[in-house]
């Protein structure tokens, strides 16, 4: 498509349409600090921003923020596109800054260079403010021409399922509860700030990260599309670092096929009392810490799951599966 407009019958240039979106109200103030009258963007996240965190925004290297001057760079149109689709400095925040920390409080135009350097990582480097399940956490050397848009297209994805172009592949939805982990491993001085991710196949979910806690309590839903070839679910756990490389705490895998056989040979769940329908046993080939028991309740298909973190000194994880049918 070409997203080229018309002014007065002639093309408008690229550079106009870039000078237009930088107009619009949300544009005008920088998208991590508020500072006024912003003449930089990250032309892959597609945010204005102002000479003091664009300086932050380089140091993060182009993988992550791709830097250019809004008059003194040359733009190619792919970058103004991917800048436009995303829609502006309000738009990507909606995404990038979803969910503040209680008690949190965003930097301002005043604020210290290192004040500037630890919230631009966290929002765009670790993604702390995210919906977990949009959280990219793989694949960083190679990323999409604009990364906001990217997450928005993987939200559009996993909340509108039915209309995914070769729905065919897929088979239904894996929601994951993680509830809990228990005497995880010290990865710190004398403890760890541990999260979860997990893996099917290609795609990848991260649980929020609980700050110095052995012992943390997530309650956190996370949503995989199954395909018809679904594999093992790959659990690990990791201590963030803000300037190192994460540690691993353990890890896991999780046999699928107890929970997602016994709900297709059952059908609608809906139709039967609250009984058991399959089992997941434990062996010395797996992390069970005992007999996994698959269960109609309340007219759905759920698993509670009580894991012994592998390849790691100490450590406990309870989660509960849920099998979703596409047509719920």
């Amino acid at each position: 498509m070409n997203n080229q407009r018309l002014e007065f019958g002639r093309p408008v240039s690229s550079k106009r349409r870039l000078q237009d979106l930088l107009l619009q109200k949300d544009n005008r103030f920088c998208a991590d600090c508020n500072a006024p009258d912003p003449k930089w963007a990250s032309a892959n996240i597609g945010v204005f921003v102002c000479l003091k965190c664009c300086g932050v925004h380089r140091s993060l290297g182009s993988q992550i923020s791709k830097v250019l001057s809004v008059t003194l760079d040359e733009w190619s149109s792919d970058e103004i596109d991917a800048m436009i689709e995303v829609g502006g400095n309000s738009s990507a925040n909606s995404i990038y800054e979803a969910y503040f920390p209680e008690g949190f409080t965003k930097p301002g135009p005043d604020a210290t260079h290192d004040q500037r350097v630890k919230f631009i990582r966290l929002k765009y480097e670790h993604q702390e403010f995210l919906q977990p399940s949009l959280r990219i956490v793989s694949g960083k050397s190679n990323p999409p021409k604009s990364i906001s848009k990217g997450i928005m297209d993987s939200f559009r994805i996993t909340s509108d399922s039915q209309h995914m172009e070769g729905m065919v592949e897929f088979i239904g939805m894996l929601k994951v509860k993680v509830i809990k982990g228990t005497d995880l491993a010290i990865r710190d001085m004398m403890t760890s700030d541990p999260y979860v991710i997990l893996k099917l196949g290609q795609q990848t979910v991260q649980t929020t990260v609980i700050k110095s806690n052995l012992n943390p309590v997530w309650n956190e839903e996370l949503m995989l599309s199954v395909p018809q070839q679904f594999g093992i679910l790959n659990l690990n756990v990791f201590d963030y670092d803000l300037f190192s490389a994460d540690d691993i705490m353990g890890e896991a895998d999780i046999d699928l096929q107890p929970l997602i056989t016994s709900a297709i040979a059952y059908g609608d769940a809906r139709m039967f009392d609250d009984m058991q329908i399959g089992k997941w046993l434990k062996s010395n080939g797996n992390a069970l810490i005992d007999d996994s028991i698959v269960n109609i309740v309340d007219g759905k298909v759920k698993q509670v799951i009580s894991l012994k973190l592998q390849n790691v000194e100490s450590g406990e994880l309870d989660l509960e599966l849920e099998w979703m049918p596409l047509d719920y």
